[in-house]
């Protein structure tokens, strides 16, 4: 979209003239649309701009045919202190590549290395998971939760400029004294013949061997959309965090670990922030990972109906369903539940830790479709220790969940439809997972061949699934370490094609995706510190081999399992 029409459209928006001011050009390395839609990014926006010393503007991948400029000014990128990428998808990496080219600025960091050039940063949740394979290109890199910690990173800007001759010795100043910034240019990477990483270390005085991951504790800042847009995913909606984390620690999902403890916000707080959300609009969209673990989540939902508000949810687990819960969707005007088993079959779901019985769900199912709406099921492929019975247990759960739907709908005369999205595992850093192999592209286009061809003959299923080679690529990006950004250029220079990029590489992209790692290897991410053991991970990778569940996490400060509790300040 163009930014100026865009920008006519938006509610909320703050422009600052940047003269005496730190400026910082806030880039999402995606679409407007895609970019409003992130929470995250607008909190980022909402802290820098709330200081008098800094003002920070938006940049978005432009379309094709318009120039980069910034949403706020129209101004070029080359003409801010600060670059600053949001990244919350791998798969955007190559994005970030393409804006730093079409602002003029050179994209390997040790091309940048005097003033003429901004400082080029990132952070967002994909930089503290592992940070490596865009390290060349990063002069640092901000590693976790905005809240606590951005205002002092500012600060160390503020305080140091003007006052180093070198960019240098500018990164070194804000390095040793802020424990959640990374620069890569201090740190050493050494490599055994077999490819894996024989040492990681800090090669100035000073400079942390581990960067500790920021995290907003006390949870006393309450996330929400200041800007109000209507060209996004959620449309004119006022997104609301009402928590962060997830304790039901299922053991591919990296936000289960990276921000542990699972964090909630008080009811009485949410309800004064939908009080003022109301103001500015009718429809709010409820962020949460669990949304069943949200404290008074059915007075939360009770509360906005009777102020005539609308929600909408993402998926929720089963345990939160009930007439009451689901009432006060349809009264919202939310037609469709969506829910996730990710695994067919009761073992595979023990291996993934999901606390999810088919019990469970049938029960959920019989009365969503007793309510009138809808089902969207998530399920995954390629999951560890997954055969082929598995895949079928897919099958006989989608018949077995579409039996009840129609049985429950024809007492009321309209069958609730089905959609099922069906995505590829990609192993994750932090997880239980991440010492585990990426499934075969192959194999898992022969499994998405044979549930399209099944799931279709039942009929009244809509189904998607995700694309293998993107699912690959992205795999690439979270487990590769400081090698892989020399492919990530190559596909930058080959205009997106990842094929010719592998083609012409030295670096083996295989060697990263499909090879299991050992216990005791270095990982490229290991030098970052979430305050979750890795011994505890190892411990979990062992459960998930024995079928084993674990126990929920339920943030209590004397718990010393993981790791995290006993490591921050409540």
């Amino acid at each position: 979209m163009s930014f100026k029409r865009g920008l006519r459209k938006e509610k909320g928006v703050i422009k600052k003239k940047k003269r005496g001011r730190l400026s910082v050009a806030l880039i999402y390395p995606n679409s407007y649309y895609i970019g409003m839609s992130n929470l995250g990014f607008q909190v980022v926006y909402e802290i820098l701009n709330r200081r008098e010393d800094v003002v920070a503007e938006r940049f978005f991948l432009p379309e094709e045919g318009e120039r980069l400029s910034s949403v706020e000014s129209n101004i070029s990128l080359d003409q801010f202190d600060i670059i600053a990428f949001s990244i919350s998808f791998e798969n955007d990496y190559i994005n970030v590549l393409r804006i730093l080219e079409l602002g003029g600025i050179p994209l390997l960091s040790e091309e940048r290395r005097d003033f003429i050039y901004p400082i080029v940063m990132a952070g967002g949740v994909c930089t503290f998971l592992n940070p490596e394979p865009l390290s060349i290109f990063m002069d640092l890199f901000f590693l976790g939760e905005a809240e606590r910690k951005l205002d002092r990173l500012m600060d160390l800007f503020i305080d140091s400029y003007g006052k180093f001759s070198s960019k240098k010795d500018l990164l070194y100043f804000i390095a040793k004294n802020e424990e959640s910034v990374y620069v890569p240019g201090f740190y050493r990477v050494d490599y055994s013949k077999d490819g894996t990483i024989s040492s990681f270390y800090p090669i100035k005085d000073e400079i942390r061997e581990k960067i500790k991951v920021s995290k907003q504790i006390p949870f006393d800042e309450i996330a929400y959309s200041k800007i109000i847009s209507s060209d996004t995913e959620f449309s004119e909606k006022i997104l609301i965090e009402l928590g962060r984390g997830c304790g039901r620690s299922c053991r591919f999902c990296a936000a289960g670990y990276v921000y542990r403890p699972p964090r909630y916000h008080n009811p009485e707080s949410l309800k004064e922030i939908i009080d003022k959300a109301l103001e500015k609009g009718k429809d709010l969209g409820l962020l949460s990972a669990s949304i069943a673990d949200v404290p008074n989540i059915e007075e939360i939902m009770k509360f906005i109906c009777e102020k005539g508000g609308r929600f909408s949810i993402s998926s929720v687990r089963v345990e939160a369903i009930n007439e009451n819960f689901i009432e006060y969707l349809k009264t919202s005007g939310q037609k469709r539940i969506t829910i996730a088993p990710e695994a067919g079959s009761e073992r595979l779901r023990k291996v993934i830790n999901k606390h999810l019985t088919k019990e469970d769900m049938i029960n959920a199912v019989q009365l969503i479709s007793k309510m009138g709406l809808s089902l969207k099921l998530y399920f995954m492929i390629g999951l560890p220790t997954e055969r082929w019975e598995d895949i079928e247990s897919i099958l006989r759960l989608v018949k077995l969940i579409r039996h009840y739907m129609v049985k429950e709908g024809a007492k009321k005369g309209k069958v609730g439809g089905i959609r099922i999205d069906i995505s590829c595992f990609v192993p994750k850093p932090f997880t239980p997972f991440q010492w585990v192999e990426m499934n075969d592209l192959e194999e898992l286009k022969k499994k998405q061949k044979w549930l399209l061809k099944e799931i279709r003959k039942e009929g009244g299923i809509r189904i998607s699934f995700d694309v293998p080679k993107w699912a690959y690529i992205q795999a690439l990006l979270s487990l590769g370490n400081r090698r892989v950004g020399s492919i990530l250029l190559l596909a930058h220079r080959y205009n997106g094609n990842w094929k010719m990029a592998f083609r012409h590489s030295d670096i083996n992209p295989d060697f990263f995706v499909y090879r299991r790692k050992d216990s005791q290897e270095i990982l490229p991410w290991d030098f970052i510190d979430t305050g979750v053991k890795k011994n505890y991970l190892l411990s979990e990778l062992k459960r998930a081999f024995n079928e084993e569940e674990s126990e929920i996490c339920t943030n209590h400060p004397n718990c010393k399992k993981c790791g995290v509790c006993n490591s921050l300040s409540f």
